[in-house]
Formats: C-alpha cells, structure tokens, sequence
C-alpha cells in the first residue's frame, strides 16, 4: 500500500506503481500522478477503502514517498504498530532513549524552542548540533563549534522558524521542541533500507554525504559506488539489525544517516521513517545499479550486491540538488537556464525541474561520474546557483 503526497513524485515510482497495481490512497496528489503519461492506471483507492485494506492486515508492507502522509496515517491508520514505529523514529529524543545503551557516553538533550536561550552555552558539549526533534532536509539544523557558535545558532533558528514553518506540515517539521547533542564524527552517509516479514534488514542503497567545509549541513550532494557498497554494507546491517531488535520492525522501510569514524565505528545521525532518500532521490540505485527500491520493498526482494558490486567499478552516481539561497526573492525568478546547469555534469543521467516558487529549489540532477574525477562534484559543492537564475 502506498500513499504519494508532496513535494514530489518521480515516474519511476509511478510506474512501478502502475506495473505492480499498488493500492494508492486517493488524495489530491494520486490524483494529479494517475493523470500524468507514467501514472496512467494508477490503482487509486477511496480512503474508506484503503483504511479498510490497511485494517485487514496491519502488518502489511506501506511506504509513502514523502513524510507529510505522516499526519494521515496517524489520524487513520490505527489498527497496527505503523504510527508508534513512525512517531519513534520522527522524535529525535525518543531515538536517542531508544539506542542510548548502544552509545552510553553520547550526550544529548531536548529544549523547548522558547527556552533555547535560557541554556548555559558551557554546559552545551561543543561540537554540537541543534536542530528540530522533528525536522526534514536539514532545516532548522546548525552545527555548533564554540560558545559564540552556539549563542549565534540560537538567534539564526529563531529568524528562522517563521519562513520554516510556511513551507512544510507540522508532523514533517516541529519546531517547538530542539534537541541539542553532540557531533558524531567521521564520514557521513546515508542508507536506504526496509526491515522485511521477518525482521530481517534489507540494504538498498548508500550514499556517501560530500560537504563544502567542516560547518556545512546542507544536502547539496550524494554520491554512490560499488567500492562504498562493499566497505560498508556488513557494518551498517549489523546497526540496522539492532536498530530492528529495539524497535520489532516488521515490513518498515527508512532512511537512516551515519557517520564512521577513522576506526570503523559508526554513529547514527538520525532515522527516517516510512520512506526512502526523499524527493525521490532513492531513484539513485535504479540509475547506479539498476535496482528498483520500491519493488524491492513491496516485494521482500534484496539486491544481489556481491554480483552487482563486482559488474559496476569505476564509475560514481551522484544526485545533485539545484538549491537557492534564501537570500534569493523566489517570486521574481523568471526562469532557469537548465542547460547552463546540465552543462556542470560530463554525463547528466535525468534532470527533475522543480516548482522553485514552491521550494527553495529549482533542480535535481542525477549523473554519472568517473572515480578518479570526483573533483567535479566537489567544485559544486560551494558554488553560487544563482548564475542560473533569470530575475525578472
């Protein structure tokens, strides 16, 4: 069972939807996919019918695209563990309780948005974080390396929870509630994964997470390969495996991120539930491995990895975010110049435009690129995207 909700819906997901005749929750955005060229024979149920489906096997596999169904499922969905496990996983805090006996040394506490400046920055265990207990897409997220950083994270979230607020439903992002813990070090990445009838982890892509300087949260960049596929994939199903046992996952796909430092050791960022790399983004693995995550899942299916692992060296798939600065009026862009922007890929495998009047964002790009240049992506990484934008 699917439920497909903003921001976006890709044609690989609606296809395969169609192909497999997934029962689809009817709402306005099942809608506009079944009338799109990729969505024709979309298999839309009522919602009296879809909550009954859902109600006569609760344990069954349910995936949505996008975090804002989170508010539906918990308002209908109530006949099986679905909103406990999500409400789990979306409240930072509450993993953190849920995993503390894995790290017991790791520092974290939860503060209420208008008590963020009653805390004693030397009390704060810099390096931090602070962000949303419930957030998405890196909004609201500072990383904190001094006291002044920290007193200079606080007023930045308070200018920024108006805009914030605006822009996604309050089960995606709330803002009421901060979490402040310590910065978990080494390389980021982040995992595409289900837990299938039995319980059983099943790993479906990873991603390496490039940033532009030490400070930088954004989400600009992710890139895959075999040789990341085969260094990490053993460690990281051994997390998900006791991630799993805490939580009794059954038939729960989610996107969780990490981070390995120089011995191996790896530390969970945070844990999304419900779906996959957002926007669509998982469509990743299709480009770089021809693996398709949502059959994988609906299916109880997992990717050979040794086979594919061995038949895809040397190259590197990378997903590139066309963001715009917030600085920038959204309203007064005319247009964008997408061929400039393909321009920056030797090899642009699909490019997504994106409604930037919307989102903060006019562009997704997946390419492929070789090993020995990942200079390319890295250039991107601080660049100004705003030569691609035509004010008006």
């Amino acid at each position: 069972m699917v439920i497909l909700e903003k921001p976006y819906v890709s044609d690989l997901l609606l296809e395969t939807l169609v192909k497999m005749g997934v029962p689809v929750l009817d709402n306005e955005v099942a809608r506009e996919a079944a009338g799109r060229e990729s969505g024709q024979g979309l298999n839309v149920r009522p919602e009296e019918a879809f909550i009954r489906l859902y109600r006569e096997n609760p344990v069954q596999p349910v995936y949505s695209n996008s975090e804002n169904a989170i508010e539906w499922v918990k308002a209908h969905l109530d006949g099986g563990d679905l909103p406990d496990r999500i409400g789990l996983f979306k409240d930072k805090a509450a993993f953190r309780d849920l995993v503390r006996d894995l790290w017991p040394d790791f520092r974290y506490r939860t503060v209420r948005f208008e008590d963020l400046g009653d805390v004693d920055p030397a009390e704060v265990p810099i390096p931090c974080v602070l962000k949303p207990c419930v957030g998405f897409f890196s909004l609201g997220v500072h990383m904190v390396e001094s006291v002044d950083g920290f007193r200079k994270a606080v007023r930045a979230v308070r200018e920024e929870v108006g805009r914030i607020r605006s822009m996604y439903p309050a089960e995606v992002l709330k803002l009421d509630n901060f979490i402040i813990e310590q910065c978990i070090e080494g390389e980021e990445f982040a995992v595409d994964a289900y837990f299938d009838a039995a319980g059983a982890p099943v790993i479906l892509n990873i991603f390496s997470h490039l940033f532009a300087s030490s400070d930088d949260v954004g989400d600009r960049c992710y890139f895959t390969s075999s040789e990341i596929i085969a260094e990490h994939h053993d460690r990281f199903l051994e997390l998900l495996q006791q991630i799993g046992n805490r939580a009794n996952l059954r038939n729960f796909p989610l996107h969780i991120e990490v981070r390995v430092d120089g011995s191996g050791n790896v530390g969970v960022i945070e844990v999304n539930p419900m779906r996959f790399a957002g926007w669509c983004v998982t469509d990743l693995a299709w480009h770089a491995y021809g693996v398709n995550p949502y059959t994988c899942f609906m299916e109880g299916k997992a990717p050979d990895w040794r086979a594919i692992c061995a038949a895809r060296q040397g190259k590197v798939y990378a997903m590139v975010i066309g963001d715009i600065d917030a600085s920038v009026d959204r309203a007064n862009v005319a247009s964008v110049d997408y061929a400039a922007f393909l321009s920056a890929f030797s090899n642009p495998l699909e490019l997504r435009r994106i409604d930037y009047r919307e989102y903060p964002v006019f562009a997704f790009v997946f390419a492929e690129v070789d090993r020995e240049n990942l200079d390319e992506l890295k250039r991107l990484l601080p660049a100004d995207f705003g030569v691609y934008l035509k004010m008006a």
